[in-house]
């Protein structure tokens, strides 16, 4: 069996750490200079989007052998409206950092790995088909699974982020769901240490947002940061992605290829979360290979996931900041501490369940 892995980001390299684990040793080809080398972004792993499991980073190392280090642990996290904040404390989820960073995700899971990864590859899905017995694709985003006709688009974001130095609160996350800032998107600020954070931007590409200009949102949201933190926070590093798609493959595995990732759509369309799901895409992917279980049937319980975080994502698009601010005003107290950290739920599935009647799913969204 000879394994071709395109695609050096966490579903590519934890689908090889679980190939060699089992005795596979497969080729891996990056077209970047390194694992990471794009812009450098702080992300989140919060319990609440990865039900049933509740801690990450110990179900990784347990059950599946890969090893992370995160930057901290979330303690607290406050959620703003337009005119209500809601804060939520207890163990919520862990902050990482992404990119080009030696500490990075995808760093520390290059370092777990034998094979050898062939930078600043120009090699196509099509050449490595014919010169491997299987194809892990690993890409990142959904271009090849679109490609080859197995990828429904179901929207795209357009995000800016920076990251900025100042004085956080490491165990402390915080998220906007404000409209005047990011019309039917959100806005977060995710430290990496006492000094250094990130703060990004994300809207959806939708009908009622064409006329909208992102640096415009930007810099009323920076401006704001900086007099609700009382902080100048200079700018050291920022990014900027235009109409980034969000969907999902309809099979997640086409005869000898396999979609991993966001490839086979593993980011949740309603806050962009899917770090957890796209590394266990890879570890099953490799299962399948292994004989170890049946990859379609794997990623089941993430595929409806997908279809519950959709569900969400388009009762966003359909309030208002009054009822943004409803739902903040009823996550402050106890209600909010529940839903965070009640183990036996799953807030995305009764979520969706209870949304489903009252908004109106898009064509695309019939398959749900």
């Amino acid at each position: 069996m000879d394994v071709a892995i395109m695609g050096a980001g966490l579903s590519g390299l934890a689908c090889a750490i679980t190939l060699e684990k089992n005795g596979i040793t497969p080729t891996i080809y990056e077209k970047r200079s390194r694992v990471g080398d794009r812009f450098v972004n702080g992300e989140v792993l919060l319990s609440i989007f990865s039900r049933p499991v509740h801690d990450c980073i110990a179900s990784l190392s347990e059950e599946f052998g890969i090893y992370l280090k995160t930057t901290s642990n979330i303690q607290r996290m406050e959620l703003f409206s337009k005119n209500e904040k809601a804060v939520i404390e207890g163990h919520l989820g862990f902050t990482n950092v992404r990119g080009r960073e030696q500490d990075s995700f995808e760093s520390q899971l290059e370092k777990q790995i034998k094979a050898a990864i062939h930078f600043n590859s120009e090699k196509t899905y099509e050449q490595l088909l014919s010169s491997y017995s299987h194809v892990i694709l690993a890409t990142g985003d959904g271009e090849y699974s679109k490609r080859t006709r197995n990828y429904r688009e179901d929207l795209t974001v357009s995000i800016k982020g920076a990251t900025v130095e100042g004085v956080f609160n490491r165990y402390s996350v915080t998220a906007w769901l404000d409209y005047d800032l990011a019309p039917f998107g959100y806005c977060f600020l995710i430290p990496y240490s006492e000094k250094e954070a990130n703060i990004s931007l994300a809207i959806p590409d939708l009908p009622q947002n064409k006329d909208l200009n992102i640096n415009n949102l930007w810099d009323k949201f920076y401006d704001m940061v900086r007099s609700q933190l009382n902080q100048e926070l200079p700018i050291t590093d920022q990014f900027q992605i235009t109409k980034y798609p969000m969907g999902i493959c309809q099979s997640a595995r086409i005869g000898n290829t396999f979609y991993v990732g966001n490839c086979f759509g593993t980011m949740m369309p309603f806050m962009g979360f899917g770090q957890y799901a796209s590394i266990i895409s890879g570890v099953y992917a490799a299962y399948d290979l292994c004989g170890l279980g049946n990859y379609e049937e794997l990623m089941k319980p993430h595929r409806q996931n997908y279809a519950n975080s959709l569900v969400l994502r388009r009762a966003m698009e359909q309030l208002s900041n009054e009822g943004l601010n409803r739902i903040i005003h009823a996550l402050q107290g106890d209600m909010g501490e529940k839903l965070f950290q009640t183990k036996w739920i799953n807030p995305l599935r009764v979520a969706s369940y209870l949304l489903r009647p009252y908004i109106k799913l898009k064509k695309g969204d019939a398959s749900l």
